[in-house]
């Protein structure tokens, strides 16, 4: 047996034609759709919904990569602003999330420019959760991002 086929079960048939799959059982609309592209059977592929899932992928890596970016300036905020809780867990996280960045960028190098571009929202977000989290006053944390992104993204640089 083909590995690449889809699976139908007699008692739910999994038409390409049928438009509401893709609402009904999305996995099964993706295995659908990939084997039509290696029959290259185009015409009865659900184009419009593959389009839609394409630029969502592109929107999902730039989400991930503002979410690695908050997350990294909250703590090198915490870092900087409560050094009396600096420890290797605090470095471990810091050095997971850059990891992390550097690996998404590696895998899709066109979103190198992106945490240059979304540094001024990630550290107006990361000011309101290193507060939080802290439980210092918001306005303890300077309002304009005092680090550079290169700082941001070096592996062996923390704030002073």
């Amino acid at each position: 047996m083909n590995t690449h086929t889809v699976e139908i079960t007699p008692s739910q048939p999994y038409s390409p034609l049928d438009p509401s799959l893709y609402d009904r059982d999305i996995y099964a609309w993706a295995k659908t759709n990939a084997q039509l592209m290696r029959e290259r059977k185009f015409d009865l592929m659900d184009l419009d919904n593959l389009i839609e899932e394409i630029e969502d992928m592109a929107k999902t890596e730039q989400r991930a990569l503002y979410s690695h970016l908050l997350n990294l300036l909250m703590h090198l905020l915490k870092w900087q602003f409560q050094p009396g809780f600096q420890g290797n867990s605090w470095r471990a996280s810091i050095r997971n999330t850059r990891v992390a960045i550097a690996r998404l960028i590696e895998e899709s190098p066109s979103l190198q420019a992106a945490p240059q571009n979304q540094l001024s929202k990630a550290y107006r977000d990361a000011r309101k959760l290193a507060a939080d989290e802290t439980g210092l006053l918001v306005k303890t944390f300077p309002e304009v991002c005092a680090y550079t992104i290169d700082q941001v993204l070096d592996e062996d640089w923390l704030p002073q």
